[in-house]
């Protein structure tokens, strides 16, 4: 397989260790180096150079706003504005199986999201659900640049805010309630940081 950084390690990896998090109405599991080095190499190169990138508006306050990074999206049976019905590449494919079987979960979608620098980032909110989906599992693979991953608890307020630094190649699944009471977020940074790559597999 080619390996796509040979002379210097640009992205940091983790400590081959999983971790299963204590925290109340918290269902959180994360794996580092869930994809290996040359691998993740690979899916970076490619994902970052021939997805589909796009951006898109949000509401914030009384108007709309460009969201401060790039998203693509891909799923098995709905068509979005952000998807007019694309093929899955069949890097994402085989990213997506090997999620599945980590999980014993299917997931039928993927959001990219593509951090292109330190002005990029994502607020502090709750992903969307139905009532049908409200525990809704979110499994999340991140390959480039390593980015912190804050979240906090929504009610609960005197319990510390944590912080998850999600490394090249890094899994991290959340499941359960944690959506329901957890807010999540991808804080902008001053440093000069490289391209950051997270899909987020889901269950439309």
């Amino acid at each position: 397989m080619m390996t796509l950084f040979e002379d210097t390690e640009l992205f940091t990896l983790g400590l081959r260790g999983r971790k299963v998090f204590d925290l109340p109405d918290c269902d959180l599991l994360l794996i580092d180096n869930f994809i290996p080095k040359d691998e993740s190499d690979f899916y970076y190169n490619i994902l970052h150079h021939q997805t589909l990138w796009h951006e898109y508006e949000m509401p914030m306050y009384d108007k709309m706003v460009t969201a401060p990074r790039m998203v693509s999206w891909y799923g098995d049976s709905e068509r979005t504005e952000l998807n007019p019905k694309q093929k899955w590449p069949n890097e994402l494919l085989t990213i997506r199986k090997h999620v599945e079987h980590e999980t014993k979960i299917k997931f039928n979608s993927v959001l990219l999201n593509l951090y292109r620098n330190g002005n990029d980032g994502v607020g502090w909110h709750c992903d969307k659900t139905t009532s049908s989906n409200k525990d809704m599992n979110i499994a999340s693979v991140t390959f480039g640049e390593t980015r912190m991953f804050r979240l906090r608890h929504k009610f609960m307020k005197h319990i510390p805010p944590l912080e998850i630094p999600l490394n090249h190649g890094t899994f991290l699944l959340m499941s359960g309630a944690t959506n329901s009471y957890w807010e999540h977020q991808v804080p902008k940074t001053s440093r000069n940081v490289l391209p950051r790559i997270n899909l987020t597999f889901r269950q439309v």
